[in-house]
């Protein structure tokens, strides 16, 4: 049985993009694929914020990432559906304009604050009496199953091998990873790369192996085709979401089955598709289990009349409500790199905003995991995103 050079476990973007990544550098790669149709990536807006840069580093990455998605298209030999467009983020009736304006110097382009009649001009779409005005920037917008597949197509015609299989552990003899297991076989491997997203935390703990990765249970409505254009990204100007999951860090409440850490969130917004449909919502749980916690009628019904407030043309459209598990970390930075302790064990997961950054991160990472790479320069990107910068990651022989 042959041994691979890298077993990828998962195929979203990041396990998409890493086992091309690897591939186009010669190695041979194995990508397991669970098949799941609810996954994060299938259900994701597909948004490149290249704008949201706070700090060198992730204005590094983003700008990356907006370079590497101009290129891919041609690269893959298939299209991503990459299209630029203005994101608007609205703000709602009442709302404090200048705290918000304060917030969003904290990035490296602030997006600009237009009156309301300048927003609907760029939407017409919206209901003026529904916000007080919008914040403004440039925004890129990919389908992200048509990225999974360009990368999918590109990484076979590199001679990757693809399983549609679902792996049920890893092969682990003392403090070495050697493989995986599926219900039929198993696959020896000098790395195993986990970027199986959400459920890269539950692989990982069936190996006695414990990091710092969360998730929330994001719900949608994906509607079919509508019979009218929605021309920007719309969104709530306030990011409640991103300000609680800094606050959902308590490894302790996550360790707790069926548990709520942090109420529910709502940001409505809403994004089309170069084929018309278009995705509004979302709902984002922090819930620790696994299956979804609530009534979606419920879920559905919230969704659709906060959008509908904002855009009186979705009232009634049709749609099916959508849910999937979706990974953060504690500092909103990737988890990268080797496992400690764990020799041959890699994860590539915890990317907030994954298609902004994991293209060009996969990219850099696959250079640097096979030494094609300076690992002088490397390392002052990379290593600001290795899992050993959080001291609390350990082996639990009791998960």
């Amino acid at each position: 049985m042959q041994t691979y050079d890298t077993i990828v476990i998962g195929n979203g973007i990041t396990g998409a993009a890493i086992s091309y990544e690897l591939a186009k550098t010669g190695q041979s790669v194995l990508l397991m694929d669970d098949g799941n149709p609810h996954s994060g990536t299938r259900y994701s807006y597909g948004g490149i914020g290249y704008w949201a840069g706070t700090t060198d580093l992730t204005e590094t990455l983003f700008r990356a990432g907006i370079a590497r998605h101009r290129e891919l298209s041609d690269e893959l030999g298939a299209d991503t559906q990459l299209r630029e467009l203005d994101l608007l983020l609205t703000v709602e009736k009442g709302a404090d304009i200048d705290a918000l304006k304060a917030g969003y110097e904290s990035f490296r382009t602030p997006p600009k604050f237009v009156p309301t009649q300048t927003a609907c001009e760029l939407e017409p779409q919206l209901n003026p009496d529904s916000i007080d005005g919008a914040f403004v920037t440039p925004h890129a917008h990919v389908d992200p199953m048509s990225v999974v597949a360009a990368y999918n197509q590109a990484f076979r015609r590199l001679g990757g091998h693809h399983n549609i299989s679902a792996v049920t552990g890893l092969v682990r003899i003392g403090n070495k990873v050697t493989g995986i297991t599926t219900e039929s076989q198993a696959y020896p491997a000098k790395t195993v790369i986990v970027a199986a997203g959400a459920y890269s935390q539950q692989l990982l703990q069936s190996a006695n192996i414990q990091v710092p990765l969360y998730f929330t249970h994001a719900e949608i409505v994906e509607t079919e085709s509508l019979d009218f254009d929605v021309r920007t990204f719309v969104m709530p100007a306030t990011n409640a979401r991103i300000v609680i999951e800094n606050k959902a860090t308590d490894f302790s409440e996550w360790q707790q089955p069926n548990h709520q850490v942090m109420p529910p969130v709502l940001e409505a917004g809403i994004i089309q598709f170069k084929d018309k449909t278009a995705r509004i919502g979302q709902i984002s749980r922090f819930h620790t289990a696994y299956t979804h916690p609530e009534d979606p009628t419920i879920s559905e019904a919230k969704m659709r009349e906060a959008m509908e407030q904002k855009i009186p043309k979705l009232t009634n459209v049709i749609g099916i409500w959508r849910h999937c598990l979706v990974t953060f970390t504690q500092d909103g930075l990737p988890l990268l790199g080797a496992v400690p302790n764990v020799e041959n064990l890699h994860l590539f997961s915890g990317f907030t905003g994954p298609f902004a950054l994991v293209p060009p991160v996969a990219q850099r990472y696959a250079e640097y995991m096979t030494h094609s790479l300076d690992k002088c320069s490397s390392d002052n990107l990379l290593e600001q995103m290795f899992i050993d910068r959080f001291p609390v990651l350990e082996k639990r022989s009791n998960l």
